[in-house]
């Protein structure tokens, strides 16, 4: 059971939210529980969608669902969980295999692998990385400006989890299970 009341349907939430609902309904082809609780604060669901259609032009996919998963799976979210991993098989086409690699902090790209590794040593330590993380980033080919745009990514995905798992809110996507074992 949810413990923060939301709007029941996209309908109900605030006319200033109405167009980003939208946008999330033509997309997905329903409006998630997490969006329908932001949107009791209209400032927070506005700044949620701000902050991610601009991260959405910095790294790749496929590296951002990598962030997501690795950022998830460190917070224990499993609402975000099982909206990661369907949204990565089903728009970014990655693999089962993969996205139980990316909920460890792996990937079977090197590149990618560094970047969800450096994303839960960020939830890890709190920010308090260390010049050995920043080294491993470093030499997978990421940027200063990159490590920047990873930082923010796992910051945004940190977000999302910490409300879902404040409001124990009700996965409305498909479950993904526990790995059967450590990848």
């Amino acid at each position: 059971m949810n413990r923060i009341d939301f709007p029941a349907t996209a309908n109900e939430a605030p006319a200033t939210v109405q167009g980003v609902l939208a946008g999330l309904q033509k997309t997905l082809g329903f409006v998630p529980n997490l969006h329908r609780l932001m949107s009791v604060s209209p400032h927070v669901l506005a700044g949620w969608f701000g902050l991610m259609s601009n991260l959405g032009k910095t790294l790749d996919v496929k590296t951002r669902d990598s962030i997501a998963l690795a950022t998830s799976q460190a917070n224990g979210c499993d609402y975000c969980l099982a909206a990661h991993a369907y949204l990565a098989g089903t728009f970014a086409r990655m693999s089962a295999a993969e996205i139980a690699l990316n909920r460890a902090g792996r990937s079977e790209d090197p590149r990618r692998a560094a970047a969800a590794a450096f994303a839960q040593r960020v939830i890890e330590t709190r920010g308090q990385v260390t010049d050995e993380d920043i080294a491993n980033v470093r030499a997978a080919g990421y940027s200063d400006a990159n490590i920047v745009e990873i930082v923010a990514s796992t910051v945004q995905f940190l977000m999302t989890n910490f409300l879902n798992n404040v409001a124990k809110t009700i996965v409305d996507f498909p479950l993904i299970e526990a790995p059967a074992t450590a990848v």
